[in-house]
C-alpha cells in the first residue's frame, strides 16, 4: 500500500487542492501513451485522456514518481523553465581626455537621507512533495480474500494511521487496490475494489475522516514492472506473484512542523 504526504509525509491532484495552494489546475489533461504514469482512457482524445476522478484529480498508475508529473495534472511538482541568461553588457566607452581647469564650485548642498530599505517578502510556502507507501496484501489478506487479518490492522496502524497522524490537514487519502494475473479481469477488478473498500473503512475508524477517503480497484492491470513467473506448479505460482498482490494509500495534505 502507497501513501502519499505533502511536504515530507511517508512512504494518484484536484482543482479545488491545486487552487488552495496557488495553482489552477486546467480541466483537461492530455498525457504522452509512450511515457505517462497517469491512468488512461481508452477513448479520449490525446489532449484529455487521462482518467480523473470526482473532484478533477488526475489517476496515478502504481509506478507514478515526482518526476514524471504533467503540468496538467501535477503543476506544483513541475519544475518552472530556468531563466534566460542575462545579455552582455556592452563595452564600455574610451575615457576622453579631461576638459581645461575650472574654478572650483560652489559647495553642494547637503544630500537627503536615503530613505529606509523596504522590508524583505515574506518567504514562500514550500512546495508540495509526493511520497507513497506500499503494502503487500499478503500481510492484510489472505489469498482472494478481502477481509483484514489482525496483522494487517497492525501494518495499518503502524504503517499508515501513525504517519497520518503527522499531517496537519488532510486534504485527499486515495487507496487502490491491485490484485495478480490469476483469473479474469471482471473477477480480479471486483476483489481490488472489494479490498480498497476495506481499507478505506478501516481508516475510517481509526479517524481519518471519511469524506476525504477515495477507493480505486485496477485489477491485474497495472503488475509490478521486473516480476516474471513461468512456474508450473500452482502455489508457486502463486507465490510468485505475490508483489502484484497490494494496496496503495496515498496522502495529500500539510505535515505538521515540528
Amino acid at each position: 500500500m502507497k501513501l502519499r504526504l505533502i511536504a515530507g509525509v511517508v512512504g494518484v491532484m484536484a482543482a479545488s487542492f491545486a487552487q488552495a495552494q496557488g495553482t489552477v489546475v486546467p480541466p483537461t489533461a492530455g498525457c504522452n501513451p509512450q511515457d505517462c504514469a497517469y491512468v488512461l482512457s481508452a477513448t479520449g482524445p490525446a489532449n484529455n485522456n487521462v482518467v480523473k476522478n470526482s473532484t478533477n484529480l488526475c489517476w496515478r498508475t502504481g509506478y507514478w514518481t515526482p518526476a514524471q508529473a504533467i503540468k496538467d495534472c501535477d503543476p506544483d511538482l513541475v519544475k518552472a523553465p530556468p531563466a534566460p541568461a542575462p545579455a552582455p553588457r556592452p563595452a564600455a566607452a574610451p575615457v576622453p581626455p579631461p576638459p581645461p581647469a575650472a574654478p572650483a564650485p560652489a559647495p553642494a548642498p547637503a544630500a537627503a537621507p536615503m530613505p529606509a530599505p523596504a522590508p524583505a517578502p515574506a518567504p514562500a510556502p514550500a512546495a508540495p512533495k509526493v511520497q507513497k507507501i506500499t503494502i503487500a496484501s499478503k500481510a492484510l489478506f489472505d489469498f482472494d480474500k478481502a477481509v483484514l487479518k489482525p496483522e494487517g490492522k497492525k501494518a495499518l496502524d503502524t504503517e499508515v494511521i501513525a504517519k497520518i497522524k503527522q499531517v496537519q490537514k488532510v486534504e485527499l487519502v486515495l487507496v487502490t487496490g491491485h490484485t495478480d494475473r490469476l483469473g479474469s479481469q471482471a473477477y480480479n477488478q471486483k476483489l481490488s475494489e472489494r479490498r480498497a473498500a476495506t481499507v478505506r473503512d478501516y481508516l475510517a475508524s481509526q479517524g481519518v475522516a471519511k469524506d476525504k477517503i477515495e477507493t480505486l480497484g485496477m485489477g491485474k492491470t497495472q503488475p509490478v514492472p521486473g516480476v516474471k513467473c513461468e512456474q508450473k506448479n500452482r502455489k508457486e505460482l502463486i507465490a510468485c506473484l505475490q508483489p502484484h498482490r497490494r494496496v496503495e494509500v496515498e496522502v495529500k495534505g500539510e505535515m505538521t512542523v515540528r
